[in-house]
């Protein structure tokens, strides 16, 4: 098969890394790719959003499935856009894409389906006032997401309710310009968090992949700005088969259902954020791809052919695809510019002390300059992934690797896994 896979990130060379490993693959294309993809196939000048692009270059080199490894060529319709074409695409339809484009949506998809979510409420500009008696109604803190993309932005949590109202004013004001037209204002839930991602097939079939935990705030102790994710740890300790059979019965099987009810085509990922409340899971939100920094543990863990799945899915039919996951644990650490997820340079000289024998470096925000050197091109710059027996001897692996990777400013967090691991100490 020839393949293209859109994205340039993290995720998209952890993908682009299992999927090179698949002996269904003939060429695999990488649009645009970034620093480190092009040891996994062929970087290619091409914007995901550019579908006339795309088309071409689809016709041109016999693309024969599109992976879309982020959220925007699919929330913008590229599934739609090749449906009659002949050539697969593994992800959701424009209407499936809602779930993760429109949070409106997707509550009140979840609400139709009777799964678990924080209660909630969706305001405009014209009804603001409304907005606020509703934010009056609600405990601190309080939970104000815009409704569309906002490039991971677009959620505040604030404990102050006069300061809940200016936000709510703020973003239907255009904080996040069309993104916030609507507000969707949620009850807070206390608990811990983990991301659980399921393949299906749009016919009822689908796979459960290893559950994950990330870490999204920037400074250690869970401290500081909001990132697109600092590391990640698999398995989660609290998702045991209890959790996850609920997770199954609860979440998934109403998701997939619901979305056939409604006559929505869907093959392809989604992820569902969830928290455990008091070991009852309840969905956060819904992604409609794989996790950024979570793939790059994820991926590690699948012992199956990940294109065979993609290719089943895609196709409509999943049917009995063995999906083989490793027992062994695996865990990601990032490495981000000096001042992410605030203003941070570009260009900076990345250089590698020695070997890194015992970790897999998946470059995210990296290119290689005119001058055929390495330099960082991005906030998150490089995740540095590992596997082993258990989590604390994957973290350690991580953190020696991360230590021979050079560049000024690199930052990153210690304490990644450190919650999961005592949790595990007190089980």
């Amino acid at each position: 098969m020839n393949i293209l896979l859109l994205g340039s990130g993290g995720r998209e060379s952890a993908l682009a890394w299992k999927m090179s490993q698949s002996p269904l693959v003939d060429n695999l294309y990488i649009a645009p790719g970034n620093g480190g993809t092009s040891q996994y196939g062929t970087n290619v000048a091409l914007s995901p959003l550019d579908f006339d692009a795309v088309e071409r270059f689809v016709a041109d080199n016999g693309i024969d499935m599109i992976v879309p490894g982020n959220e925007d060529p699919l929330v913008a319709g590229i599934y739609d856009r090749f449906a009659d074409s002949g050539v697969l695409v593994a992800g959701p339809s424009k209407a499936g894409a809602a779930l993760e484009g429109s949070k409106d949506f997707a509550k009140a998809f979840m609400a139709r389906n009777g799964i678990p979510t924080a209660r909630y409420q969706s305001f405009t500009a014209e009804t603001i006032e409304e907005g606020y008696r509703f934010l009056e109604s609600l405990k601190a803190p309080y939970v104000l997401k815009a409704d569309g993309l906002a490039a991971g932005k677009g959620v505040l949590i604030i404990d102050s309710l006069d300061e809940a109202k200016a936000a709510l004013a703020e973003m239907l004001g255009g904080m996040f310009g069309k993104s916030s037209a609507t507000v969707v204002i949620e009850e807070f839930l206390s608990g811990i968090e983990c991301s659980v991602f399921v393949l299906t097939d749009g016919n009822g079939g689908y796979r459960v992949l290893p559950v994950a935990k990330d870490y999204k705030r920037i400074g250690e102790g869970d401290t500081g700005l909001n990132t697109g994710g600092m590391g990640a740890v698999s398995p989660v300790v609290f998702a045991d088969e209890e959790f996850m059979n609920k997770v199954d019965a609860r979440i998934i099987r109403p998701t997939i259902d619901g979305l056939k009810k409604e006559g929505i085509t869907y093959r392809g990922f989604i992820f569902l954020g969830l928290i455990s409340v008091g070991g009852e899971p309840m969905v956060i939100e819904y992604n409609v791809r794989m996790g950024d920094p979570e793939t790059e543990a994820v991926m590690l863990r699948i012992d199956s052919d990940l294109v065979e799945l993609l290719k089943g899915a895609a196709q409509g039919n999943l049917g009995d695809m063995p999906l083989a996951i490793s027992d062994r644990a695996a865990v990601t650490v990032m490495l981000v510019s000096g001042g992410y997820p605030g203003s941070y340079p570009k260009g900076k000289a990345i250089a590698i002390d020695g070997q890194v024998d015992e970790s897999i470096l998946f470059h995210a925000g990296t290119k290689v300059d005119g001058d055929g050197q390495l330099v960082t091109s991005g906030g998150r710059v490089i995740s540095v992934s590992s596997m082993a027996d258990t989590v604390a001897e994957a973290l350690a692996k991580s953190y020696r690797s991360a230590g021979k990777v050079c560049f000024e400013g690199k930052n990153l967090r210690r304490d990644i896994g450190q919650d999961l691991l005592r949790l595990e100490s007190q089980k």
